[in-house]
């Protein structure tokens, strides 16, 4: 059987650690494409792969990600099998309906937003990718929803938690860590306008089988974790929220991202000025501005982090439960290093997190482990291939439980 062709949509940090996984494990794929609005942008991925004497065909294009029929017919041109977006969220509905249309595979890190609106009501989901189910699955295609970190890997770790360690499930905590430095006064690790609509509306939380609303930084704890030790993080909104407690009705599920005094004093700042709306304002002159897309212009590419960021993160998720009625946790996770990341693949270590799920997903597709012809979120799909692969692909998984401190 002929090999899949990889469309790649976007062309920032976590698009260039996914051209790298890519053309890494060539040999699961035919040829690699790479599609953004500003080619060039594309063009330099390339470079930095024929930099590192990576030698399967590459070609970038130019591409209107936000219409539909322009995704179509360029799947259609380069005959992709699979298409990773890892472009703004704000592309997902366009692509996904140009890979149904073309029948083509898709995956993708993140949900849906629209710009003009920011925390929606959960289930997130289920206001636009979940309302294609039956479109993919008539199409014949698969689709894999929040393939990335956080959300994607949490949600495997989720899984595996109840494939081998729980009968019943009672609480899963996900905690994002990131112990790095990048040396900037001020700077976000990816997009900065979609970092910032994270954080600037209600906290989702679902706990005692209903929707909690929180307001960003009212809730925070101190957590030690392995290699990073003793960090303050907060209940956060997040997408895996949305998915995961679709399947664990019955558990509390919550997310909690680490913040330093510094991001919360510049954040509560630009948000009390005015400065992270969405809506547009017009200025003494007569511009029309939208005031954090202005943030974001000012504000480093995170892509260009890259070079000097050290330290580490550590994610995973504590989870609670029972097993034939004796209660238990395990917490299960990975340490990532920046200098590693950017040592490899020319990119930091958040970007790194984010871009090698998609490929092993993409991988599982191609070997049709994955490759399930409908609609899913990562809990729903097998964990351990996707984490072993993970290792493979170098995010190794590890765990704590009653045994000590291991690898899966």
């Amino acid at each position: 059987m002929a090999k899949k062709n990889v469309l790649i949509i976007g062309a920032g940090g976590v698009a260039q650690v996914v051209a790298h996984k890519v053309a890494q494990q060539a040999a699961e794929f035919g040829d690699l494409h790479i599609a953004n609005r500003t080619q060039a942008r594309a063009d330099a991925i390339i470079q930095t792969l024929r930099d590192k004497g990576h030698q399967m065909p590459f070609t970038s294009h130019a591409l209107d990600a936000m219409d539909a029929g322009a995704v179509e017919a360029l799947i259609r041109q380069v005959d992709a099998g699979i298409v990773i977006n890892v472009g703004t969220a704000f592309i997902n509905m366009t692509v996904l309906e140009g890979c149904i249309r073309a029948g083509a595979a898709y995956i993708d890190t993140a949900i849906h937003e629209d710009p003009t609106k920011i925390c929606e009501t959960p289930p997130w989901y289920g206001n636009y990718e979940w309302k294609r189910r039956e479109d993919v699955a008539a199409a014949g295609i698969t689709a894999i929803l929040g393939a990335g970190f956080d959300p994607g890997v949490v949600n495997a770790y989720a899984r595996l938690a109840e494939d081998e360690y729980f009968d019943k499930i009672d609480s899963i905590d996900i905690v994002d860590i990131n112990a790095g430095s990048h040396g900037r006064w001020f700077a976000t690790n990816f997009d900065p306008e979609i970092n910032f609509r994270e954080f600037t509306g209600v906290v989702y939380s679902w706990q005692g089988g209903e929707w909690r609303t929180n307001k960003m930084f009212e809730v925070g704890r101190e957590w030690d974790l392995p290699v990073v030790g003793k960090r303050k993080a907060y209940l956060s909104g997040h997408d895996e929220v949305h998915s995961l407690s679709a399947r664990y009705k019955d558990a509390d599920v919550r997310f909690w991202m680490g913040f330093g005094d510094h991001y919360i004093n510049v954040f509560t700042v630009l948000k009390n000025l005015g400065l992270l709306s969405e809506q547009p304002v017009r200025t003494a002159e007569g511009q029309e501005v939208v005031p954090l897309k202005v943030v974001k212009a000012v504000l480093p590419d995170p892509a260009s982090l890259a070079p000097d960021y050290e330290g580490k993160t550590c994610i995973g998720d504590l989870v609670k439960g029972s097993l034939n009625g004796k209660p238990g946790e395990v917490f299960i996770y990975n340490v990532a290093d920046h200098k590693e990341a950017f040592n490899e693949v020319g990119s930091q270590g958040i970007s790194y997190t984010a871009g090698v799920p998609p490929v092993a997903a993409a991988i599982l597709v191609a070997r049709g482990v994955w490759d399930v012809k409908k609609m899913v979120n990562v809990e729903e799909l097998p964990a351990r291939p996707f984490l072993e692969l993970l290792g493979d692909l170098g995010l190794p998984t590890r765990v704590i439980d009653a045994t000590g401190d291991h690898p899966i």
